[in-house]
C-alpha cells in the first residue's frame, strides 16, 4: 500500500460579533427636532458636498464633486437657492477639475473644508494638495484667492511640491482635507501625511513654513504609528482649547484636553476604539454599536459635549460631555433610529430621503440651535433643529 499523507485541514473558526443586549429601562434621548433640506441651485445643485460652514448668517458649502464653493450671505429658507457667489468656477455650469485646465489662483480640484469668520476666507483644496486663503472675504464670483499654502505659487500642484514619493517638509502638503481656527491659529489636517501642521497665525504670504506639528516627530518624518492618527482628516478644536483629530483609516477619534499637549504627548483617550492598537471597523462587529465607528470623518465640540460623523454608518453620534476615557459609549445619536443600526437597512434600501447617507462633515449654527449637515451621500445640506438643554 502506498503510503498517504494525512489531510491536514485547517480548523479556523469565524467568530461572530456578539448580538448588542439592549437594556429597555433605558431610552435612547431624542435630539433632533424638525430638518430642512437643502439641494443648492436650482439648475446646477450639490454633488456630493463635504464641507459645510456656519457664520452669522452665511452658509458655505463645499460643493466637491463639482469642484466648487458656494456661498450665501443668508441661511436660505426654500429647498433650492441660487447662491450669492461661487468661488472656483467661472459660473454656475462650469464643474470641472481646475475648471478642465491647470491649476490657479481661481480653481479648486476637490474642495473639502471650508472656514471663515466673515473677513477672511480659508478653503483646503485637497486634491491641489494646497490651502487656499482670501484675506478679505470675496465679494465677486470666480475670485482669486490671495495666498497659497502647500505649493510654492498658485501654478503648483503636487503632493509635497515634487511628486507622490518626495519627503514632507514644514511648507508642503498632501490631501489636505480639514483645517480649523481657533484664536487665529490655523490647524491644517495634512491626511497624506499623516499629521496635522499648526501655524500660529492665519498666514500672510504664500508658502509659509507650519509652526508645528502633531502626529510627527518633526515636518520632515512620516511615520505609521497607531499611537498617532494615521489617516487624520478632521480636526476641530473646542472653546477652552480641547482638540479633536478624526482618525478616519482607524476608525477612531483622537482627544486631548487642550491642543498644545497634543504637540508631544498621546492623546488622552478615543472615541470607537477601546486602546490604541485596535482598528476594527465597528470593532469588527457585524452592526455598529454606541462605541463603535465606520469610516468616521469629522467630530465637533459643542457645549460640553462632542458630536462625531459615524460617516460609514450615516450618523452623527453625540456625546453629553467629552469623553475622558476609552471607548466610551455616545448618548444620542441622529440619523438612526437606535444604536445598532448602520447605514443599509430598510429606510435606505429604495432610498435614503428620510434619513442620513454617509454624511462627512457639520458646522454648528447657535443662532438658531441647529446642526447644518453636509449629507454628502444624498447631495444635500440638512438643517436639523436641536432639543438639548
Amino acid at each position: 500500500m502506498d503510503k498517504k499523507e494525512p489531510n491536514i485541514a485547517l480548523n479556523i473558526t469565524l467568530k461572530r460579533a456578539p448580538a448588542p443586549s439592549v437594556s429597555p429601562a433605558k431610552e435612547i434621548p431624542i435630539i433632533e427636532g424638525r430638518s430642512k433640506f437643502f439641494l443648492g441651485d436650482t439648475e446646477s445643485p450639490f454633488l456630493a458636498p463635504r464641507g459645510v460652514y456656519v457664520h452669522g448668517n452665511k452658509l458655505l458649502v463645499s460643493d466637491t464633486g463639482q469642484n466648487r464653493v458656494f456661498i450665501w450671505h443668508q441661511i436660505p429658507d426654500s429647498e433650492q437657492q441660487k447662491p450669492d457667489l461661487v468661488i472656483g468656477q467661472s459660473d454656475l455650469k462650469n464643474t470641472g477639475r481646475n475648471e478642465g485646465g491647470e491649476a490657479s489662483a481661481q480653481s479648486l480640484q476637490y474642495p473639502s473644508a471650508v472656514w471663515t469668520d466673515g473677513k477672511k476666507l480659508i478653503v483646503a483644496d485637497a486634491w491641489n494638495h494646497r490651502v487656499l486663503i482670501w484675506k478679505r472675504f470675496p465679494q465677486q464670483n470666480h475670485q482669486p484667492a490671495d495666498i497659497v499654502l502647500g505649493q510654492e505659487d498658485f501654478q503648483g500642484n503636487l503632493p509635497n511640491r515634487k511628486g507622490v514619493n518626495s519627503d514632507p517638509s514644514a511648507n508642503s502638503l498632501y490631501w489636505p482635507y480639514g483645517i480649523a481656527v481657533y484664536d487665529d491659529k490655523l490647524f491644517v489636517a495634512d491626511t497624506g501625511n499623516r499629521r496635522v501642521l499648526v501655524f500660529n497665525q492665519i498666514p500672510e504670504c504664500s508658502g509659509q513654513a507650519a509652526d508645528g506639528v502633531i502626529g510627527q516627530e518633526n515636518c520632515e518624518s512620516r511615520g505609521y504609528d497607531p499611537d498617532h492618527a494615521i489617516w487624520p482628516y478632521g480636526v476641530a478644536l473646542g472653546p477652552k482649547g480641547e482638540l479633536a483629530i478624526t482618525d478616519t483609516q482607524y476608525y477612531r477619534v483622537l482627544l486631548w484636553d487642550h491642543w498644545k499637549d497634543s504637540l508631544n504627548q498621546q492623546a488622552i483617550c478615543l472615541v470607537g476604539q477601546p486602546n490604541f492598537e485596535s482598528n476594527g471597523q465597528n470593532q469588527f462587529g457585524l452592526s455598529p454599536g454606541p462605541n463603535t465607528l465606520n469610516w468616521c470623518y469629522f467630530a465637533g465640540f459643542y457645549k460640553e459635549g462632542l458630536f462625531v460623523n459615524d460617516t460609514g454608518n450615516s450618523r452623527i453620534l453625540w456625546f453629553e460631555k467629552i469623553p475622558k476615557e476609552h471607548g466610551v459609549s455616545a448618548d444620542a445619536l441622529i440619523g438612526k433610529p437606535d444604536f445598532y443600526t448602520g447605514s443599509e437597512f430598510g429606510e435606505t434600501v429604495f432610498g435614503t430621503e428620510k434619513s442620513l447617507y454617509w454624511p462627512f462633515s457639520f458646522s454648528m449654527f447657535p443662532a438658531k440651535n441647529q446642526i447644518v449637515i453636509a449629507d454628502t451621500g444624498n447631495h444635500r445640506i440638512v438643517l436639523c433643529d436641536l432639543q438639548m438643554s
